[in-house]
């Protein structure tokens, strides 16, 4: 296999997104984010990232750190949960019920002795819930997330439900597990999410004995990383940013390949992208993979001189699994892969001018319509590879790092 020109494989924090290759710093990512972040580390613990570091995250699976890190991504969100890391300050919600809460009750996914018991009855019909958050602070979707964990031997049902969500009953079991809705409101209406136990919904364990921490509200059709937040009102993480890696000697105008290894969210709003450019705001020059607002669609452009050669859309390439994506550009030969398989080719294409390439970024290429999500790795070369290189460079190297990489439950 080819030695690549620009390697970047997570594997520190820092106020840099830094590549392995080359050497000489030109193809480290200059990162950005104004307020503090959580991380899974390869603990499995969730911990708090200072203002502008990077987060290098850890998959759970079952409980379990599975696979190698990634450079987790994400858009400014906002966690409208008041004291989110102590649930004994939520408010109750109860009818013909009762509703008992102890604070730092036990070892919560944070690793320190702050989750809150809740212990829930209901006589007859009624309800024992306890309210995350319930606020009119913007309309629209919303997802409500919160770790929970069964206090006894048995898992238990309970009810998480909000206004106008898919579905209200989950199971808790005897490891943390972070659950979820999404819910939707209309002006005027407030955004809530209940937690506990109700009869006049569906009949759930009665009583119930759980551990809670860690609730989360925020604005958005998906749930992002855990947001801290111990004082009193709403607490906002900044956005993120990853760009300007490499200059015009790092990259080959005439031919080369560009290949990451990612997953986005499972839902996006926006032409979220990884680009090789000219980094200029009319994106003249382009060589860019990114994931469209049209559910499971990958797409892809290669612009020359501002004439597009290559545009359109991949079906069936699912946003929230790990792929491995790939597209090579060379005058008549340019082709994509995805997961070890070539997907399409071309032999119809020019070529860029000399010195016109000189940034990879995980935007447009102008700091707009930037990419969201998990990065494994990211490879640049500088001449095109040859078919079987292209399939091993795409192909997982065994079965368990393709169940693992999709998440799979291996028995």
């Amino acid at each position: 296999m080819a030695k690549p020109n620009l390697a970047l494989i997570p594997a520190t924090i820092g106020d840099k997104v830094y590549s392995i290759l080359p050497n000489d710093c030109v193809g480290d990512f200059d990162f950005t984010r104004g307020s503090e972040a959580t991380r899974i580390n390869a603990q499995g613990l969730i911990e708090t990232v200072a203002s502008g570091e990077n987060r290098l995250n850890y998959s759970l699976l079952d409980g379990e750190v599975v696979g190698c890190p990634h450079l987790l991504l994400e858009p400014a969100r906002t966690n409208y949960v008041e004291f989110s890391n102590n649930a004994s300050q939520w408010s109750n919600v109860v009818s013909n019920g009762t509703v008992t809460k102890t604070a730092d009750y036990a070892i919560s996914p944070d690793g320190t002795q702050n989750a809150t018991r809740l212990e829930a009855s209901v006589s007859g019909s009624g309800y024992a819930l306890i309210s995350l958050a319930n606020t009119i602070a913007f309309f629209g979707d919303y997802t409500a997330t919160v770790y929970v964990k069964s206090n006894t031997e048995n898992n238990q049902d309970i009810v998480f439900y909000g206004r106008n969500t898919d579905f209200d009953k989950h199971t808790v079991t005897k490891e943390w597990t972070r659950i979820q809705f999404k819910g939707s409101s209309t002006s005027g209406q407030s955004n809530y999410a209940y937690i506990g136990i109700s009869t006049g919904i569906r009949a759930e364990d009665n009583p119930i004995d759980i551990l809670v921490w860690g609730g989360q509200l925020e604005q958005g059709s998906y749930a992002t990383s855990y947001i801290k937040s111990n004082s009193g009102g709403a607490t906002t993480r900044a956005a993120e940013t990853c760009n300007n890696s490499g200059n015009a000697a790092t990259f080959n105008d005439s031919e080369g390949v560009l290949m990451v290894e990612i997953s986005a969210f499972e839902d996006t709003m926006n032409f979220e992208s990884i680009t090789l450019s000219d980094g200029t705001t009319n994106n003249n020059n382009e060589v860019r993979l990114y994931f469209s607002p049209t559910q499971n669609k990958l797409s892809y452009n290669l612009k020359v001189n501002g004439v597009t050669q290559l545009n359109g859309d991949l079906v069936d390439v699912i946003f929230k699994n790990n792929n491995k994506i790939l597209i090579k550009y060379k005058q008549n030969n340019s082709s994509l892969w995805v997961n070890g398989f070539k997907l399409l080719s071309y032999n119809s294409l020019d070529v860029f001018s000399n010195n016109v390439l000189n940034e990879i970024s995980f935007s447009r290429g102008n700091d707009t319509l930037s990419f969201y999500g998990k990065t494994k790795q990211l490879q640049y070369f500088d001449s095109i590879l040859d078919s079987e290189q292209l399939e091993q460079l795409t192909s997982w190297d065994s079965f368990r790092a393709m169940a693992e990489g999709q998440l799979y439950t291996i028995e």
